[in-house]
């Protein structure tokens, strides 16, 4: 296995050693998932894999990317759970005017484990993974010669492969069309996106969409993307902040910016928050504070998955708005507090805006209460320790965030590693 990985996202920047010797000692459970889920789809395959681990990855779309590359080399039988609340970049322009869930997580995931065996498989991903210019009228320009399939993306696609996805190009520019009175910018807007947008709008079905694009970038069947909620609907995160403020948007909460173009989640690159984050929520999509709170379901597929893979991995991003939304379901706290599998959290390296301040406990603290619903309605509250849903802090060498150990003691975790 290969020496060194890359997160990008401001998390860690340092060269890694192979990932710990857990991730090789896991028993070996069998996959389950419901006879109905697109995920059965996925997992059907003539050669499983049965002697490599089983795991599931709550996390968002960019800061656990680079660890991907490493993990593909472990095992491919890994869940991967995204949110689907993110409202910024190229991701609100979609939103914005053709409504549904944000896809932008899922097509990055989906893209780092694309096939990269063949000169084909790195010719449809370097194409799903461009984006435009930032300059509106460049990118619109950029954008009509990829639509008519004369753009030099196009070299090394066969015609099976460029017919399928310009079909889908094509059916997104029709959903655009038929809203005149909505101006579509497509400013650093990533093709990626546009594919996935136009199939689920085509299917009306963000797992068919997902199914159309991990067949099309060669996603080995193990390896799953799941939406941690599957809606055709747009969703809208929202937090409450300890002096009562609520905020409503991801891009509100995490890196408040009017920049289309590539955002630095740095931070210093945005205000700091007036009060720490309480809890994150989900809102209707025209509300405006906590009495406008609504309850999504959590995704079965990923309920399925919880409850047999062989390790949980809570992964290093955006605390409140990567992995809070995914944990705050009805469901998902209830079956982690009763696995006995190792429940790990990969440590930021270091402090964001929604992070400000934090030990290792504190991020222990903020995962707890987002599982046990602590400060959410009442009647869904649960009240298990921390130690019932993380046994194992990984920590990485020369990063920022305080390790407080007594405290981690205190709460139960007594296996701290750090890497490097």
């Amino acid at each position: 296995m290969a020496d060194t990985y890359s997160l990008i996202g401001g998390f860690y920047s340092k060269p890694s050693p192979p990932l710990p010797p857990f991730f090789l000692k896991t028993p070996k459970l069998p996959l389950h998932f419901p006879s109905k889920s697109m995920a059965a789809h996925f997992h059907c395959s003539s050669n499983p894999r049965p002697s490599q681990p089983s795991l599931l990855v709550f996390s968002g779309g960019t800061a656990f990317n680079g660890v991907v590359e490493e993990l593909k080399k472990l095992t491919v039988r890994v869940a991967h759970v995204l949110p689907v609340s993110d409202d910024g970049g190229s991701t609100a322009e979609i939103v914005r005017v053709l409504g549904g869930p944000a896809v932008g997580d899922i097509r990055s995931r989906c893209l780092r484990l694309a096939d990269e065996s063949t000169s084909e498989a790195l010719a449809v991903r370097r194409l799903l993974g461009h984006r435009l210019p930032i300059n509106p009228q460049q990118a619109k320009s950029e954008w009509y010669k990829i639509l008519e399939g004369e753009h030099s993306l196009w070299e090394g696609v066969s015609k099976p492969y460029r017919e399928t996805i310009r079909a889908f190009l094509a059916y997104f520019q029709n959903e655009i069309l038929r809203r005149p009175n909505e101006s579509f910018c497509f400013s650093n807007g990533s093709i990626g996106n546009f594919f996935f947008a136009g199939a689920r709008i085509f299917f009306q079905s963000l797992d068919a969409a997902i199914f159309l694009f991990s067949r099309v970038s060669d996603i080995p069947a193990e390896s799953l993307v799941l939406p941690v909620i599957s809606t055709n609907d747009r969703l809208t995160l929202g937090c409450e902040l300890w002096d009562g403020t609520i905020i409503r948007g991801q891009n509100e909460i995490s890196h408040p910016t009017n920049i289309i173009g590539p955002v630095d989640k740095g931070r210093s690159s945005v205000p700091a928050l007036p009060s720490r984050i309480k809890r994150v929520f989900y809102m209707s999509s025209e509300g405006t504070n906590s009495l406008h709170e609504v309850f999504p379901t959590v995704n079965q597929a990923v309920l399925d998955q919880l409850s047999n893979v062989d390790c949980i991995v809570y992964a290093m991003g955006s605390l409140f708005t990567s992995l809070c939304p995914s944990l705050v379901l009805l469901g998902i706290g209830e079956i982690i507090s009763s696995r006995s599998c190792p429940k790990v959290l990969l440590l930021n390296g270091s402090h964001d805006r929604e992070t400000s301040g934090f030990s290792a406990s504190s991020f222990v603290t903020a995962i707890t209460d987002a599982l046990n619903r602590t400060y959410g309605n009442s009647h869904n509250c649960l009240r298990n320790l921390p130690s019932q849903y993380i046994n194992t802090l990984l920590v990485p060498k020369d990063g920022e965030i305080p390790i407080d150990i007594q405290s981690l003691s205190s709460q139960g975790i007594f296996d701290v590693s750090r890497f490097y």
